[in-house]
């Protein structure tokens, strides 16, 4: 099988996946002729056949896959014109704390929101998909320790944390937001002015205004960057999310 052959089995294959798909899946089309890095270098090469267009192909979390673009999106939906669910300022403020601070227990988020985290908050987290306990501090009552999904890196359009925004020098000012990736979502939240202030008592939206496709953290007053486990306890517990995302508008069918 030549180059330009082996760059339409892929093409095709990414075309039809349902999910984004992993090099080690990929390689399993060619029955051995081809290895991981040949692989890698073609889906490079898709890449840049596909700039300019309507269609890329991004590299996320948990493999490959093509969507549309960013310029697209308002085109596309005129075919479906409902405005996005939005999520209540307490669950964006509740994933840029997990995202940005994890492995936290809900004491932490209640440390650093000022208020308490209600177990709907989390269960909105967990239920879409973007939050999982992940282990256990050894604290009294044992409390579980919160952080990022795959799936969450995937539907933010990231391939590892080390590619969450970097919080800029102004976010602790009163004024700072917590920006979006997709700000043509509609969906943006007060940030923390400090650590340990005080916010609205904000919790979850009706039923019917929960669940959007793609909602991020940008501008957390927080250490900029991923925080490591503070002792050996959370260390030993905690299993960070896996390197190798954007709104889900995916070419699948």
């Amino acid at each position: 099988m030549n180059t330009h052959e082996a760059k339409i089995v892929l093409e095709t294959a990414l075309l039809t996946a349902q999910q984004p798909l992993p090099v080690d899946h990929l390689r399993r089309l060619f029955t051995g002729e081809i290895d991981d890095d040949t692989i890698r270098v073609l889906l490079e090469e898709l890449r840049s056949d596909w700039q300019g267009r309507g269609i890329e192909l991004v590299a996320l979390a948990s493999g490959w896959r093509f969507q549309s673009t960013v310029a697209m999106r308002p085109v596309l939906d005129r075919l479906n014109p409902e405005k996005p669910p939005k999520y209540s300022r307490a669950v964006l403020e509740t994933l840029a704390i997990i995202a940005y601070r994890q492995p936290v227990t809900r004491g932490d988020i209640e440390e650093i929101r000022g208020v308490t985290a209600s177990a709907p908050v989390i269960k909105t987290l967990e239920e879409r998909g973007w939050v999982e306990t992940v282990g256990h501090r050894e604290a009294p009552g044992r409390p579980g320790l919160l952080a990022t999904t795959r799936e969450f890196l995937d539907d933010f359009g990231l391939r590892s944390l080390q590619e969450l925004p970097p919080i800029g020098s102004d976010a602790t000012a009163p004024s700072a937001k917590l920006e979006l990736p997709f700000p043509e979502l509609g969906i943006e939240a007060a940030a923390l002015a400090a650590a340990n202030t005080t916010t609205d008592t904000a919790e979850i939206l009706p039923d019917e205004a929960i669940g959007a496709d793609a909602v991020a953290a940008n501008g957390l007053s927080l250490a900029p960057q991923v925080r490591a486990p503070e002792s050996d306890s959370d260390s030993a517990d905690y299993r960070e999310a896996t390197p190798p995302m954007s709104e889900m508008s995916s070419a699948t069918p």
